[in-house]
């Protein structure tokens, strides 16, 4: 039936896929009862479990007393959860105002518009291999060819090089590796554009890109930059946020360090633990932009929507699902480092907490990326119960991403499932 009434542009994983019928907390089950272990999570939306049952009793609630009003009526919810949201980022920053829609690529979108619209200048810069969204701004934004259409999109758009320590110019033993990433946005300012720019874009850590995390001093160099020639931050935390990494609520808080904050952030995915939901956070200042013209979105704000975002970042914050993150995180993480002294298809491992990127190579030396060994393991991990996800430009970096609330025995199964499909691999 998905063949035949289904647009063809769908994706599918896997040469026999899987279908998913019942999902409980980290695990999900097919049509046939077998259990997996969801280590991808939807694609880092499921952030504290699937079928959480308070975020279920609090939709429920909501769904018995009103499932939908606009922003053209007051509702509590609304208030209460931009109230909450606002709270989880330092108050120095001045992030406090929320903008609710209903997927990333409207946040991205919102927020390049709200940049223009604040500043009254045109351009935006963003980083090569970074992705962004599917619409038509975010699509410009994005940087990878594969999820471009070849249509005017990019208009107004420049991208910048890529800070990869593991295939730039500039490695992990380079201390200054961030400050001499962050000249060519500089060099690009200068060269690429007028001089007056509207913004700049990036995600902490690439998330489709294969978890290329920005080096230390990179953001706190480009956001200087940036401003100095009258254009906004942007950080995109559609998978880096919500405690992810393990050490800050927010990816630029871990990545960007002390004191470097964005003008505007945007999230989706794990905010609403797998409901269409979204939003942009910025400061007053820069919101109030928008009230020059009519701006709207109809089912931004929902109630149900918003009551199973507040639910869900209730739990984070109660249960601390930040904190499980970094424990577990690091157990993962010396566990993929022991198997890449044994398993040379291991090129890189980068990440932090629960948002892990394992980079294949044939090669160590020419770091060939090893697209079609990345396949075998992916296909392989799904035949013995584990789910994880692929991306990168060359499909060739396992991406692990899963629901904060796994436990150390689930952590322990993935590593010996990956060493087993590792091994099959030959390497």
């Amino acid at each position: 039936m998905r063949r035949e009434y289904c647009t063809p542009a769908l994706v599918t994983y896997y040469r026999d896929p899987v279908m998913i019928v019942e999902g409980k907390m980290q695990y999900l089950y097919d049509e046939t009862g077998k259990r997996y272990l969801d280590a991808f999570g939807g694609i880092v939306t499921v952030s504290i479990g699937h079928c959480h049952p308070r975020v279920i009793a609090a939709v429920d609630r909501q769904n018995h007393l009103l499932q939908h009003t606009t922003t053209i009526y007051l509702h509590p919810n609304i208030a209460l959860y931009a109230k909450k949201l606002a709270s989880t980022f330092p108050k120095e920053s001045g992030l406090s105002c929320v903008y609710f829609v209903n997927s990333g690529s409207e946040a991205n979108d919102l927020a390049v518009l709200m940049a223009r619209a604040a500043t009254g200048n045109h351009d935006v810069i963003a980083l090569r291999n970074g992705y962004h969204g599917g619409s038509a701004t975010p699509m410009a934004l994005t940087a990878h060819s594969t999820w471009k259409f070849n249509i005017a999109h990019t208009i107004g758009v420049q991208h910048a090089l890529l800070p990869d320590r593991y295939r730039g110019p500039y490695g992990y033993d380079d201390p200054k590796a961030g400050e001499k990433y962050a000249a060519d946005v500089l060099d690009l300012i200068r060269q690429g554009t007028s001089g007056r720019i509207a913004g700049f874009i990036a995600e902490p850590m690439q998330g489709v890109g294969g978890v290329v995390e920005m080096p230390p001093g990179y953001l706190g160099s480009v956001y200087r930059h940036v401003r100095e020639a009258g254009g906004l931050c942007i950080a995109d935390e559609v998978q880096t946020g919500f405690g992810r990494t393990g050490e800050k609520f927010w990816g630029f808080e871990a990545v960007g360090g002390p004191g470097v904050y964005p003008d505007i952030v945007t999230m989706a995915k794990g905010i609403g633990n797998g409901c269409p939901l979204a939003a942009v956070v910025t400061r007053p200042e820069i919101a109030k932009a928008l009230t020059s013209r009519i701006h709207f979105n109809t089912f931004g704000g929902n109630p149900v929507s918003m009551a199973q975002g507040l639910a869900t970042l209730e739990v984070m914050l109660e249960e601390n699902t930040m904190g499980r993150a970094a424990a577990l995180g690091a157990r993962l993480f010396v566990g993929l480092h022991e198997l890449r002294s044994r398993r040379p298809l291991i090129g890189d491992i980068r990440g932090r907490g629960l948002m892990c990127g394992v980079e294949l190579v044939s090669d160590r030396a020419t770091k060939a990326p090893a697209s079609a060994a990345c396949a075998q393991v992916f296909e392989r991990c799904k035949d013995m119960g584990l789910l994880i996800g692929k991306g990168g430009y060359a499909g060739n970096v396992l991406r692990i991403k899963p629901p904060m609330c796994l436990s150390e025995a689930d952590i322990d199964f993935m590593l010996a499932v990956l060493d087993v499909a590792l091994a099959e691999c030959g390497a």
